[in-house]
């Protein structure tokens, strides 16, 4: 007599659980929903210049370093490498763009801050992946060499110039500007009425459709074709390999020091076209005008969590502070307190339900200091104003530092054959 084993086959494992990532359909509705509480705020506050088209365009311009140099960033440090030399490649792109377009019109200074920005990502290369040289001593002996070449430079060259001293060069030819003609002045008109989201959504279109340089086109493209190029090719996934592992890399045939080498040159040249667009946008170079924004690139990059579409955000959330200053912003950062108390109620909530006490509790006293700021205050000072920019760099630095994915080699100093 037999006897039949019955055997119950084990239950596969589960993968661990991971945050899930919100759909396009759920991202639009998030920015929906920001506008719209943007929108509230403003009503409440009648601070209609937060949202006029105006005061868009100018935070447009402005996020174009940010975000070129942020892009930069992100090409170094997916293939490893940490590129803290962002703002001397800036000042390079600055100068060697000024210099040409003087010499020889502007869209020859596109190319020469170009090559600018890569000679300063070749020196952070043969450093870093050559030498070994740590990341961050190499990157901030970029930053120093700049300073002092540029200065050097400059009295020898523009110095001798019409119109040029040793800490600036002559007025630089404008590149044109395009305006879409109908829909510019709808979206003019409808900013006017001031009516709720409608009124919002119009300036932020009309900023982005009036007086647009075409520097500022090419850079808003670059960012879809860096995600397509890193995340759609093959070329893209072996220089990501770098970052991820190089030995494993290594053993598949990738040549790790050649696509180190490329992303860091590459990374300078994205970091040298946003300098160039800052002299061209000035219509001039001028000694220290990066003002540190190779830093809050590097930052925005951190905020996107090496990611393009991340980082873009980043780029305009800081560009948008920025023009605040511009454009004598007091009152318009006085609103944005509301704002701000308003949405630290939301994560106060959120927190609660999450049961992260903590993490409300602070939330909680931050948003409180800062509805009681705004009470009290008609009309933020103009030093704070100035500083939005960089306040705004280390709040989203402090609340983005716990969902930070970097790639798993950055910052590591690798040699050939090590693994074998």
């Amino acid at each position: 007599m037999s006897t039949a084993v019955i055997t119950k086959s084990a239950p596969a494992p589960r993968k661990p659980a991971g945050k899930r990532k919100l759909s396009l359909a759920q991202w639009m509705l998030v920015i929906a929903a920001g506008l719209a509480l943007f929108s509230l705020v403003r009503l409440i506050t009648d601070a209609h210049g937060i949202t006029s088209t105006g005061q868009v365009s100018a935070a447009l311009r402005l996020a174009v370093p940010i975000g070129m140099a942020g892009l930069g960033g992100l090409w170094a440090e997916r293939a490893g490498v940490i590129n803290i030399g962002l703002e001397g490649m800036l000042i390079l792109g600055t100068w060697f763009g000024a210099w040409a377009g003087v010499q020889w019109g502007p869209w020859t200074g596109v190319i020469f801050g170009i090559v600018g920005g890569m000679i300063g990502g070749l020196i952070h290369a043969i450093a870093t992946v050559s030498f070994g040289v740590n990341h961050i001593v190499s990157g901030v002996a970029v930053n120093i060499l700049a300073v002092g070449a540029t200065r050097y430079l400059s009295s020898f060259t523009f110095a001798e110039m019409e119109g040029g001293t040793v800490k600036q060069s002559p007025p630089i030819e404008d590149i044109q500007s395009i305006t879409v003609p109908g829909l510019s002045e709808w979206m003019k008109t409808l900013n006017d009425k001031h009516w709720f989201f409608v009124s919002d959504l119009a300036g932020f279109v009309g900023g982005a459709v009036t007086n647009l340089s075409l520097l500022v086109v090419i850079a808003l493209a670059l960012i879809p074709l860096s995600w397509w190029v890193l995340w759609r090719t093959s070329f893209g996934l072996r220089l990501r390999s770098c970052g991820e592992n190089p030995t494993a890399a290594e053993s598949l045939g990738v040549n790790v020091y050649k696509y180190k080498y490329l992303a860091v040159i590459i990374s300078g040249g994205f970091a040298g076209f946003g300098g160039f667009f800052l002299a061209e946008v000035s219509n001039i170079y001028q000694e220290g005008q990066t003002g540190g924004r190779g830093y809050i690139g590097l930052a925005a990059m951190i905020f996107g969590n090496w990611m393009p579409g991340g980082l873009a955000m980043g780029a305009g959330l800081f560009g948008y502070a920025d023009s605040l200053n511009l454009r004598g912003g007091g009152a318009n950062v006085h609103a944005l307190l509301l704002f701000l108390a308003i949405l630290l109620a939301l994560a106060v909530a959120w927190e609660l339900y999450r049961r992260k006490y903590l993490t409300a509790l602070v939330a909680g006293v931050t948003g409180l200091g800062l509805f009681a700021y705004y009470l009290a205050v008609d009309e933020v000072p103009s030093q704070f104003v100035s500083a939005a920019p960089y306040v705004a760099t280390l709040l989203v630095l402090a609340l983005s530092a716990q969902r930070l994915r970097p790639p798993k080699s950055i910052g590591r100093s690798y040699r050939k054959g090590e693994g074998k």
